[in-house]
């Protein structure tokens, strides 16, 4: 089984599929023009983070302590403040959607700041969710640093605010958004291309043709795959370089490890893929079960755009039942916060699992046969 004639065959059938994929320029756009048009807009125009929030600075204190207490949004690339020194102007502006949010200092603010109890008010605009907290967390962070530097109490001394996000030391959304396109452009090219074009062989009789020859099925999958498997990594490959030269974004876990990984998840992908087109044998078809089962769970279940904290029990317990989740966990881990073995270790073994149950459902389904 595994002499010379094998790898002679299975060499012969590699070649004819690299010649097939080369002719194909669709898959060739699927699989490396894609990745780079992602992680450009994405990373570029995709963005979470809110910056140069038009704010209300209303000074009913004119004093230099009440500048100073407000000076942070002064050059500022998070705020663009207008000065006023009417509460019923900046009222009418936030109303007006002119600002999102007021930061008013009161009159008393510099005498009350004598007696440890100074306060100022912060009005946000709460039609836009994200804005509005976004500028009310830099408002108090600013505050706080101020007060900090003073050697004053915030708000009597209570409040307490920590403005930076763990393993984010840019505070950028873009670093979240890049292994998620890693993900996302594994997923499509391993289940999406690998099934519709596997399809289309059923279709034409491709696979007919094969059959009547001494090629094993072992050997027609393995050629299959190769391909497929070397644009994948070499989008992914794409999108890390772009991740790390484009948006600075940090490799802290082990290159060896993020490699390994994303060729283990890529094998589920392909697994996944070829039981479609073995299942269906049709290209429409395996198109619309491809992205039922692989694109909007990538998107919508594995956290990548949403924070699955966040959601109900249900759709977090649903998204336990996709490799997405495991991956992805995983890349973020290894490029953001480094080489966490807890999380290396079950997580890798939860996607060997679904590699050896999809990969041996594949072999099951692909009959040297006429059907």
């Amino acid at each position: 089984m595994w002499g010379k004639a094998f790898f002679r065959r299975l060499a012969a059938l590699t070649r004819k599929e690299f010649y097939q994929l080369l002719r194909d320029k669709s898959s060739l756009l699927l699989g490396i023009v894609m990745p780079v048009v992602l992680i450009l807009l994405i990373g570029y125009g995709m963005s979470l983070d809110v910056k140069n929030v038009p704010v209300a600075v209303v000074l009913e204190d004119h004093s230099p302590t009440a500048r100073q207490a407000v000076s942070f949004v002064d050059g500022s690339e998070y705020f663009s403040p207008v000065y006023m020194t009417s509460m019923q102007e900046a009222e009418s502006r936030l109303l007006a959607h002119e600002v999102d949010a007021i930061l008013r200092v009161p009159v008393h603010f510099t005498a009350d700041l004598a007696r440890k109890s100074a306060q100022v008010q912060v009005i946000v605009n709460g039609v836009e969710a994200t804005s509005a907290s976004s500028a009310q967390t830099y408002i108090e962070s600013g505050m706080l640093t101020w007060a900090a530097k003073e050697g004053i109490g915030a708000a009597g001394g209570q409040a307490s605010v920590v403005s930076r996000i763990w393993f984010n030391d840019a505070n950028t959304s873009t670093w979240f958004f890049v292994p998620g396109v890693i993900m996302l452009v594994l997923m499509i090219v391993g289940v999406f291309l690998t099934s519709v074009v596997m399809a289309r062989e059923w279709e034409r009789g491709t696979f007919e043709s094969l059959f009547v020859t001494p090629t094993g099925v072992l050997e027609l999958i393995l050629a299959k795959l190769i391909p497929y498997f070397s644009v994948a990594m070499l989008g992914m490959l794409l999108c890390l370089l772009a991740g790390r030269y484009l948006y600075e974004l940090p490799l802290r876990g082990s290159m060896i490890l993020i490699v390994g990984v994303s060729m283990l998840f890529l094998i589920v992908a392909l697994g996944i893929g070829l039981v479609i087109s073995a299942l269906t044998k049709n290209q429409f078809l395996a198109c619309q079960v491809s992205l039922l089962v692989s694109f909007l769970p990538s998107l919508m279940l594995s956290g990548f755009m949403f924070d699955l904290h966040t959601e109900p029990w249900g759709i977090r317990l649903l998204s336990q039942a996709f490799p997405t989740t495991y991956y992805l966990q995983l890349l973020k881990s290894l490029l953001l916060a480094g080489n966490y073995w807890p999380l290396i270790i079950r997580n890798t073994l939860l996607l060997t699992g679904y590699a050896v149950f999809f990969m041996g459902l594949a072999f099951r389904l692909t009959r040297k046969k006429v059907e």
